[in-house]
């Protein structure tokens, strides 16, 4: 949750001439209201279980980037699918810079309103259990999105070389 996710996976499959896939923008359209809105009218569980068919489905499309919620990969299932048949990458920043940026996620991110600055703290070392299970992890602390990207897109494209089949 506000790693940047989105921004850095619009210029993955951008770089990779792919399409990119927000999972929590998806529902949105689907619902045609916010995830804020969402969770208040329809409760948490409701937007989990939707969330978790949403984000299963979109997992199986090949050739596409995801992003998908901060608290999705917490979900066995979500993780599952995604592990199975995606690549995953593990965007990964310090409680300290994560912190900063709190201003900025509060008012879009349900799970973290009316929670004091501890009971945050805690959401985000208790979702770093499930982050750790993942193909790939890079540390996003002063790095630019542009930079994170490339480095997700030079690691891709090395892989594919290495594991490319040898035509002769």
């Amino acid at each position: 949750m506000g790693v940047g996710k989105t921004t850095i996976g619009e210029l993955v499959a951008k770089k990779l001439y792919r399409t990119f896939i927000d999972v929590d923008q998806e529902i949105e359209k689907d619902f045609g209201m916010t995830i804020p809105q969402i969770f208040a009218e329809q409760g948490e569980p409701f937007f989990r279980e939707y969330e978790q068919k949403k984000t299963c489905s979109l997992a199986q499309e090949k050739l596409k980037v995801l992003s998908i919620g901060g608290g999705a990969f917490l979900n066995p299932e979500i993780r599952k699918a995604c592990l199975d048949h995606c690549i995953v990458f593990y965007l990964d920043v310090d409680w300290e810079e994560w912190k900063e940026r709190l201003d900025l996620l509060v008012d879009t991110r349900p799970v973290l309103q009316s929670k004091s600055i501890d009971e945050i703290k805690e959401l985000f070392y208790k979702r770093q259990s499930a982050y750790a299970i993942h193909h790939s992890t890079l540390p996003v602390r002063h790095r630019s999105a542009e930079e994170v990207a490339d480095f997700i897109v030079d690691s891709l494209k090395y892989t594919w070389e290495l594991y490319e089949p040898n035509h002769k």
